[in-house]
Formats: structure tokens, C-alpha cells, sequence
């Protein structure tokens, strides 16, 4: 595999003695950090063309650098690396990222260290990364052919749809237990749905937690991760090829905010430090509150009086809740509570870091909970779309993109 050229623009990560988890990673998924550099003098000019100056020289030279790969057209995308909770960081983050998608067409990712990285989570990342590089063609794809099946092996559901000529012809979604199971389960579902025999099926992608694994075993025709697969399934399923959108993904176990463009991905911010803020959250919630998950939603759209949870914790949250219950707050309220927290902790660690361009695009299992949805068109000030058959579409986009393979 022909590695991918990735600059890695940073405050000084390449010196830290976190740097060989990023290089091996690196590595492994097909891409070459380079570190552009600049000359002391020339970094205040550097800043002035960035429009932007912070007091710490490290941020000021990462603005630099950043100037810097502009010259170098072997670059073909960007990782912005900042300390954890920086908040200064976290600002020239997105200066930057605005400043270079604002002169050149490359994908770019934003991550902030933290003393002990999870190697999972800059896996995911560079592996989304050098997807959206090197699989750009097929990502433009704007139109499922033949008869193909998606699967979305989750971490906590697993989600098949049956295509046909670009329309959804059948489904199927379950709880995740034994992924290949899960997934026999759903894809058998989907194809009595659709009326289709196995045989008829021209090809099957697949995605998710659990792609590795199903798509060896049901010998897949395409195996992608998600942030490519989701973008291109919201793109979809709300019809939007042409333009800038963003998407929200809020899934079992975590979160995406992904900005595109003409449907495809061009940077993306993966959430998951914390389970208060998934779908996993609002079962516990819907459980302790005695409502079917799939009533959550309208039972919140009844509050009438403003409650707050006391904690954005998964643990002390529900805590929060069965405390709320107990001191007599009425059920609408504390629903009301639930949707509200998990939406501005989305809000606090993942949109705040990004640009948020209309239109805004939810999906995944936690955009049929229209509390949810509500909070963050509170929040946002704008509509929030979301668009038919949401909890698929990482099933519809590999679906989607496995009949191009």
C-alpha cells in the first residue's frame, strides 16, 4: 500500500514522548508524518497571514508551520495536535483549520493529547484520515446500483439495510451481542424484508465496531470505518451532495461531528471520553424513568419546568436522575434533563471546537429521540434535519459505496 503524506501541525508533540504511539499508528494504517518547519524569523509573519497571535511560542510556530505546508503539494492532509483542555489551544486549533480549508481541498483531523493516549482512539482517527485520502474517488459516489447490502456492526446495535437501484428495500436492527450472530440475524431480516434471495446480491460492505470481524465473515466486497461511511450515508439519506453540511452522529458507546463537503468528509471530531453523552446514557435514563427507549423523546417534549441533572457523568448522572424522581420532579422533566445533557456535553466537547455549517444533519440511533433533537435546535439557534430511516446510515453509505467497488 502506497502510503499517504499527512502533515502533523502541533505545539511540539514530535518532541514529546507520546510521539512513537502516532508514528507506529501512523505506520500500520498507510500514512507518512511530515512536520513542516519554519524559520524563528519568519514566524510573526507567519501569524499575520494566519490573522491570528497568541504569548505562547509553541502555538505561534504551530500557526507557522501550518503556513508552512502550504508550499508542499505532496501533502494530502492534516492532523492538528494540541494539549488536552488547552484552552488556547483549542482556538488556534480551528484558526487553523479554517485558515487552510479556506486555500486548499485536503481532509484535516484535530485531536487534543492527553498523557496516556488510547490507542484506539488515534487509530480510528489517521484510519478515517487516510480513507478520505486515498479512497476519495469512491467516496464521491453519489447513487447506490444493483442490489447490495450495508451492514453497521455497532457497539451497541447492529444495523442492516438491503439497496436496490438507490432505494431501501429492506432492514434490520438489533441489539449487539455476538457480533457475527448480530450480524447474521439483521442481514437474514433485511433480505426477507426486501423479498431477495442471498444469491442476488451483487456486493456487501461493511462498517462498524465490529467490521473486522463480520466482514470476514460474510466475506465482504468493502470494509470501511465510519466517519467516511457516516458522512456519505447522511449525505443520502437528506439528499445533500452538493455543498457544506455538518453531521451529528450520537451512537451507543460515541459521538461524531463531521464537516463535508459534497458529501464527503473533510474534517471530523470523534467524541467518547465519557458515556454520558451516548445513546447508552439515554437506555439507563428511559429504563429508570420506565419508558421504552423509542418514547423517551416525546415523553421530554412534554416538560414544562426547566430541571437540571447535576452531573455529566454516566454514573452520577443517573444518580442525579433517580434523586430527581425521588424528590418528586415530574417524569416530562427529568427526560427533558436527560436529552439536555447529553446534548451540551456534545455541545461542550466537541461542537465548541468546530465549525458548525449549515445544514445540520443528525443521525444515528439517538436522533429518533426527538428531545434530543429539540435541545440542540435550542442550542444551535438553527433547524436541525433529520432525515428518514437516520439510524442507518452507516448501513446505506457502505451499502452505497460497495456496489462502486
Amino acid at each position: 500500500m502506497e502510503k499517504v503524506r499527512v502533515a502533523q501541525i502541533s505545539c511540539g508533540t514530535e518532541y514529546s514522548g507520546i510521539q512513537w504511539i502516532f508514528d507506529d499508528i501512523a505506520e500500520r494504517v498507510g500514512i507518512e508524518l511530515v512536520y513542516p518547519e519554519m524559520e524563528l524569523s519568519e514566524v510573526e509573519l507567519a501569524c499575520k497571514e494566519v490573522g491570528f497571535e497568541v504569548e505562547s511560542p509553541s502555538l505561534n510556530m504551530m500557526m507557522a508551520r501550518a503556513v508552512s505546508m502550504l508550499d508542499d503539494p505532496t501533502i494530502k492532509g492534516a492532523l492538528l495536535l494540541t494539549c488536552f483542555k488547552c484552552a488556547e489551544g483549542t482556538i488556534v486549533k480551528d484558526t487553523i483549520r479554517r485558515f487552510l480549508q479556506e486555500r486548499i481541498d485536503i481532509p484535516i483531523i484535530v485531536y487534543s493529547n492527553v498523557e496516556k493516549p488510547k490507542e484506539i482512539e488515534i487509530y480510528s482517527r489517521l484510519e478515517a484520515l487516510q480513507t478520505l485520502i486515498a479512497r476519495k474517488s469512491l467516496l464521491m459516489r453519489e447513487k447506490q446500483e444493483g442490489i447490495t447490502i450495508g451492514v453497521d456492526s455497532g457497539s451497541s446495535t447492529t444495523k442492516a439495510v438491503v439497496m436496490k437501484d438507490n432505494e431501501i428495500v429492506g432492514e434490520g436492527w438489533i441489539p449487539t451481542t455476538d457480533p457475527i450472530e448480530s450480524a447474521d440475524e439483521v442481514i437474514e431480516s433485511a433480505l426477507n424484508g426486501a423479498g431477495i434471495s442471498r444469491t442476488d446480491v451483487d456486493a456487501i460492505g461493511v462498517t462498524g465496531h465490529g467490521r473486522e470481524l463480520v466482514g470476514k465473515h460474510v466475506k465482504a466486497t468493502l470494509n470501511l470505518e465510519e466517519v467516511s461511511v457516516i458522512a456519505k450515508g447522511a449525505a443520502l439519506l437528506s439528499r445533500q451532495h452538493k455543498g457544506d453540511a455538518t453531521v451529528i452522529d450520537i451512537g451507543g458507546m460515541n459521538n461524531k461531528l463531521i464537516l463535508m463537503r459534497d458529501g464527503i468528509a473533510t474534517s471530523f471530531n470523534l467524541g467518547g471520553i465519557c458515556g454520558g453523552s451516548s445513546g447508552r446514557f439515554l437506555e439507563v435514563a428511559s429504563h429508570r424513568l420506565d419508558v421504552d427507549i423509542s418514547k423517551l423523546g416525546q415523553l421530554a417534549l412534554k416538560s414544562k419546568v426547566k430541571h437540571e441533572l447535576q452531573s455529566y457523568c454516566m454514573v452520577f448522572g443517573i444518580q442525579s436522575l433517580v434523586i430527581a424522581l425521588a424528590s418528586g420532579v415530574k417524569r416530562e422533566d427529568v427526560a427533558a434533563a436527560a436529552c439536555r445533557s447529553v446534548a451540551n456535553q456534545v455541545y461542550e466537547n466537541q461542537i465548541q471546537e468546530m465549525e458548525m455549517r449549515p445544514p445540520i444533519i443528525f443521525v444515528g440511533g439517538v436522533s429518533l429521540i426527538e428531545g434530543v433533537t429539540q435541545e440542540f435546535e435550542t442550542m444551535l439557534g438553527v433547524d436541525i434535519t433529520v432525515p428518514p430511516n437516520s439510524q442507518y446510515a452507516g448501513a446505506v453509505g457502505i451499502a452505497t459505496l460497495a456496489s462502486g467497488v
